[in-house]
């Protein structure tokens, strides 16, 4: 089972920081995943929520405020983690996009130009997840080769291979196979649970947790 940071080691620390990613890329662990949202400027940025409201206390958009601006604030650009991933050549990075955004189809495209720049376009080591079904369509279309994960909410039809929370694994074992990417898995009695069921990737909050159970094993 690939165990996967998610947002970083965010049980620790600031979610998706510096700190965060540094501190899970030092764990034995498969990766790390991170969202993206596009700046007023065009730039990729790691952050999940649509405003600056709750890690910031401040009500603008991410979407309308500039790459400078959300840097001076700590957020991440998708190229400072790429530059951090690739200083551990076995981890990989998953790259949830976040939609709906006013920028459409532009998300993936920028995600695979920076993945271009760097050639990492085809490299196994990058993941595109999303819920967006367009998204994931579009990913499918630009970067044919790339592994892409459809993350599923709980209501939706629970396909085998796609991306399910912990609610619908419990909900539907018999779904999941090693292809199934299940989020976001803190407990320990439930991290035990996925692995018993041969989940091929858990992304949970506290990756040091998922380490020493599947160590333990």
């Amino acid at each position: 089972m690939h165990i996967i940071a998610h947002r970083g080691f965010s049980s620790r620390y600031t979610e998706m920081s510096a700190e965060a990613y540094e501190k899970a890329l030092e764990l034995p662990i498969h990766g790390v995943e991170c969202d993206v949202r596009l700046s007023k400027d065009g730039q990729l940025m790691c952050f999940h929520d649509p405003t600056l409201l709750r890690m910031f206390d401040d009500p603008r958009r991410v979407a309308s405020t500039s790459s400078k601006e959300l840097s001076a604030l700590g957020v991440l650009r998708l190229d400072e983690l790429l530059d951090m991933v690739l200083a551990y050549p076995n981890r990989h990075l998953y790259i949830e996009a976040k939609h709906p955004t006013r920028f459409g189809r532009m998300l993936e495209e920028q995600i695979v130009l920076r993945l271009c720049y760097r050639k990492l376009v085809d490299d196994p080591r990058m993941h595109y997840i999303s819920f967006s079904t367009a998204g994931t369509r579009r990913m499918a279309k630009l970067a044919p080769k790339m592994h892409t994960v459809r993350l599923l909410r709980d209501w939706e039809w629970c396909a085998k291979g796609q991306g399910i929370s912990l609610v619908r694994g419990r909900a539907n074992p018999e779904k999941i196979t090693a292809n199934t990417y299940m989020f976001t898995v803190n407990e320990p009695e439930d991290i035990r649970w996925a692995q018993q069921q041969g989940l091929g990737m858990l992304a949970t909050d506290a990756p040091d947790v998922a380490l020493s159970l599947q160590t333990n094993q």
